[in-house]
């Protein structure tokens, strides 16, 4: 197994366009759910997206955490409600994905920023990916 990661910062209320976000079927046109900057509604689904959308394959899984650190710290300085992401914190956050990573789980975090924006970062498990049988997009 290996991992890639994956962000999106746009408008929130974009990411209704679930049409843009979900594959078609099998016998379907995937160009629509290719071409949108979206985030795909399932986190295993990215694999499906242009190998470009990758914003890093990192060798490890503490690679991977150090990525989604410096994504949420990036992020952290527009997050819309503070006080409630403080709750949660980054500390439980990298626990979690840590914990599920080394199992073969995919990350996803979403948070809402200032302005009516979103960022979301995923870090998906690649060959295999425990939910689709997606072949890598760097190969």
């Amino acid at each position: 197994m290996h991992l890639h990661c994956y962000s999106w910062t746009g408008a929130g209320d974009d990411r209704r366009n679930e049409a843009e976000r979900r594959p078609p079927p099998p016998s379907g046109d995937l160009g629509p759910f290719l071409a949108s900057p979206l985030p795909p509604m399932r986190t295993c689904d990215w694999l499906l997206k242009p190998r470009n959308r990758i914003d890093v394959s990192p060798g490890s899984v503490g690679e991977a955490l150090e990525w989604l650190t410096t994504r949420y710290r990036v992020a952290e300085p527009q997050f819309l409600r503070p006080d409630d992401e403080a709750r949660i914190g980054l500390g439980l956050r990298l626990e979690s994905a840590g914990e599920s990573l080394v199992t073969g789980v995919d990350v996803q975090w979403g948070m809402w920023l200032h302005g009516g924006r979103f960022v979301t970062c995923a870090v998906v498990c690649c060959s295999p990916n425990r939910d689709a049988d997606y072949r890598c997009p760097v190969s």
